[in-house]
């Protein structure tokens, strides 16, 4: 018999491929998502239930039905500037969602949980890399909506059976190798997907968000990992928890930082495409410079990164967006001819009528 998982948010960038490599594993998968941002067509293995984490009823409902083994915590709002904005709304969906799931594991027994978190949690850290004992002091409300989490999970593990794997992301970029899925968001946020998209020419430009931070260029310097190798550190958590882990916080990251500057280079390298840049202003929230120091994921999982390399970032990206651009045309020229045929098929019928006139 499969092991029967819930993920959360599975419809959604990041969830998705976790859905579809726990899929490949041999796990049942039951997704859970309200598709405010996420995609079904995303959903590649198992059941997508539409609902969202604030209907307690529903979710209770869903625990009941499944018998969950464990919980895969994807769902939330992750965008800074709109933190800062909107402080309430991430603190409902990202930290009272969290809370109500919760308490749905307490009454259904479900003891094993893997929640994503970010290394926004960091806030502007005075040394990187960043291990996991570094302080946790967040400068905007989504790093605190999920350190918030955070402590939920590991205050609650202490009061009852739970185990937990914490995964503090950095910078996430990249798609699937084989273009079966990637970033589908209208107004992407990320700097590697938005960068992709003005060369592809979707946009007119792309904004560098400040040039003054203390940084070698002037910009911010982040620590990209791909898509893939993220996922496949939540198989590797899920496995771990099964084989009666201890909990875990862990960094999700390569250890290598770059510049947005240098990203921007790479992207215009890789596509051929010298697209116009922009400086404006910081954005509220954002710090200087995070990167990760991922030996404990790598000791403690048995991770092993297969998409080390921005390059390699930028050309999954790349490969996702044409194919993506691809399949919109296919689908204009499909529809343009069901129209046509509509068309004969109707000037047709009027025809044949017109002859049986008398």
């Amino acid at each position: 018999m499969k092991t029967k998982v819930l993920v959360t948010g599975g419809a959604g960038y990041i969830g998705s491929h976790v859905v579809r490599q726990l899929g490949e594993a041999g796990y049942d998968v039951v997704v859970y998502d309200n598709c405010s941002t996420g995609c079904p067509q995303a959903v590649l293995h198992g059941e997508l239930i539409i609902g969202d984490l604030a209907d307690t009823d529903r979710l209770y409902q869903v625990f009941a039905k499944h018998r969950f083994s464990a919980v895969l915590h994807f769902a939330a709002s992750l965008v800074v500037p709109e933190s800062v904005a909107n402080p309430l709304d991430y603190y409902a969906n990202n930290t009272r969602n969290t809370l109500n799931l919760l308490r749905c594991c307490n009454v259904l027994d479900v003891n094993q949980f893997i929640f994503s978190s970010t290394a926004a949690v960091y806030g502007e850290p005075e040394e990187n890399p960043v291990t996991e004992s570094t302080p946790t002091l967040p400068i905007n409300p989504y790093g605190r909506s999920k350190l918030m989490s955070e402590w939920l999970i590991q205050d609650y593990s202490f009061a009852s059976r739970l185990r937990y794997v914490t995964l503090r992301y950095f910078n996430v970029g990249g798609a699937d190798p084989c273009r079966r899925l990637g970033q589908s968001l209208r107004n992407v946020t990320h700097l590697i997907a938005a960068a992709c998209n003005t060369a592809l020419q979707r946009h007119s430009e792309l904004r560098i968000f400040g040039t003054d931070f203390p940084t070698p260029d002037g910009t911010g310097i982040r620590d990209y990992i791909h898509v893939e190798d993220l996922a496949a550190a939540h198989v590797d958590a899920l496995r771990y928890l099964e084989q009666g882990g201890e909990s875990q916080t862990l960094n999700c990251g390569y250890g290598q930082g770059y510049s947005v500057r240098q990203v921007i280079e790479r992207v215009k390298a890789i596509s051929g495409v010298d697209f116009p840049v922009i400086e404006a202003d910081r954005r509220p929230g954002d710090p200087a410079c995070v990167t990760a120091c991922a030996d404990k994921i790598c000791k403690v999982l048995g991770w092993q990164p297969k998409y080390n390399d921005l390059d390699a970032i930028v050309y999954t990206t790349l490969a996702w967006e044409l194919h993506q651009e691809k399949l919109r045309t296919k689908r204009a020229a499909r529809q343009k001819l069901v129209s046509i045929n509509k068309e004969r098929s109707v000037r047709s019928k009027i025809t044949e009528i017109a002859y049986k006139l008398p």
